[in-house]
């Protein structure tokens, strides 16, 4: 028989189990799951800023190159594009370009099809740059990937994927949350 051996505690456990401990009727099984979500979000998250900063870019930066690269060729997108791929404010988005533009990694051109309107192009080195980027992040992602063997990794794989789509038609389909609660001084 192919038993598994006991998972070994680890410290949403010992938070799970303080919970228990003072309000036993609570249902933490949600929290044992988005527990280890944040956590591993957490850690990913700054493995992925080690990574990139071999290049000199960070997360931020490799997401807007990565997203160019994405693209295709020419490897050219608008800024408003940009934004709305990266989920960020049109001025967020700018600082980003102007760092970018000033390493060489990228450059703005006017918009040919519309006079108001400008252009966001890899330049060589930064098509060059990125993809070395997005190799140096794949391994650090598949170092941690390797606690798992290929079949429970994408059984994770598809459960996170459900898990994601559920929680985004439950915000698409939610609505508005009432204003923040007050509390006197």
């Amino acid at each position: 028989m192919n038993e598994r051996p006991e998972p070994r505690k680890d410290p949403v456990d010992a938070i799970i189990d303080q919970w228990a401990a003072v309000r036993p009727d609570l249902d933490t099984a949600a929290m044992e799951v988005f527990g280890r979500v944040f956590r591993l979000a957490r850690a990913m998250g700054d493995r992925m800023e080690k990574a990139y900063a071999r290049f000199g870019i960070s997360r931020g930066e490799f997401d807007a190159l990565a997203t160019l690269r994405r693209s295709g060729e020419p490897y050219t997108l608008s800024p408003r594009q940009l934004s709305a791929t990266l989920m960020l404010t049109t001025g967020g988005m700018t600082g980003r370009l102007d760092k970018l533009e000033r390493a060489g990694l990228l450059r703005r051109s006017p918009d040919p099809h519309d006079r108001r309107g400008l252009q966001v192009t890899l330049t060589d080195r930064g098509l060059e740059l990125i993809d070395e980027a997005v190799g140096a992040g794949l391994a650090a992602q598949t170092e941690a990937l390797s606690a798992l063997d290929a079949e429970r990794a994408a059984q994770l794989a598809g459960l996170l994927r459900d898990l994601l789509a559920g929680t985004e038609k439950q915000a698409q389909d939610a609505p508005r949350a009432p204003a923040p609660r007050t509390y006197p001084r």
